[in-house]
């Protein structure tokens, strides 16, 4: 049996928490959550009875971790275990020491449990997730390729007809055209998820990160 999907656009930025199961092991992962998912990740959860075994942040900004520690929580004191917490390891301080930016509430730190590096998997039940470190938003931005069901969690590299800032701490236009020219390698068909907005697919994307590969430039203009 296959992985089952839920994106739930959440807060404020409506990032696309996103939450996968495997009907069979009941076992999941959540990516993303942004505050105020918990109360509606926990229903999901209990709905189709399965058992959160992993959380993770593509990168440390606020509207992509702040739910963490509130999940952590949730674990520990109606499970009595403790959750693992993902995220690269040069976004772990932004975890551990969240900077709110422009956040309407505060940002709860978190320790991160486990470190998603390039090439590792993630593997629950049906779930089968390949870490790809794809800089550019900030160090240790990463996306994660379901390849047997031809999915990309892009996080803040890649949007529809958009790439994530460079401008905030950590960015850089350097390594964002280099991993958009990575991403850009992956299957026509992939369907993307982003961390905000609508889903599209790598052959949609491919004619302008072409152009932004080709000139060395983000500063392209797209139809």
């Amino acid at each position: 049996m296959s992985a089952e999907l839920l994106v739930l656009p959440v807060g404020p930025l409506r990032t696309n928490v996103a939450l996968i199961g495997d009907p069979a092991r009941r076992e999941a992962i959540v990516i993303d959550p942004a505050i105020p998912s918990l109360a509606e990740l926990v229903a999901a959860l209990a709905e189709r009875e399965w058992k959160l075994v992993l959380a993770l942040a593509t990168h440390g900004h606020w509207d992509h971790m702040g739910e963490l520690a509130a999940l952590a929580g949730h674990v520990r004191a109606h499970e009595s275990r403790e959750l693992a917490i993902g995220s690269h390891p040069l976004d772990r301080h932004r975890l551990e020491a969240p900077r709110p930016m422009a956040a309407p509430f505060p940002i709860p730190a978190v320790i991160p449990t486990r470190d998603l590096s390039e090439g590792d998997r993630i593997r629950a039940g049906a779930i089968n997730l390949l870490v790809m470190h794809t800089p550019g938003h900030t160090e240790g931005s990463i996306s994660l390729h379901d390849e047997e069901a031809g999915i990309l969690y892009s996080g803040d590299t890649l949007f529809q007809g958009a790439w994530g800032r460079t401008d905030l701490p950590g960015g850089d236009d350097v390594a964002m055209i280099a991993s958009l020219g990575r991403l850009a390698t992956l299957r026509a068909e992939t369907r993307v998820i982003p961390g905000h907005g609508a889903a599209t697919t790598i052959g949609d994307e491919l004619p302008w990160i072409s152009d932004v590969v080709a000139s060395g430039r983000l500063q392209v203009t797209r139809p």
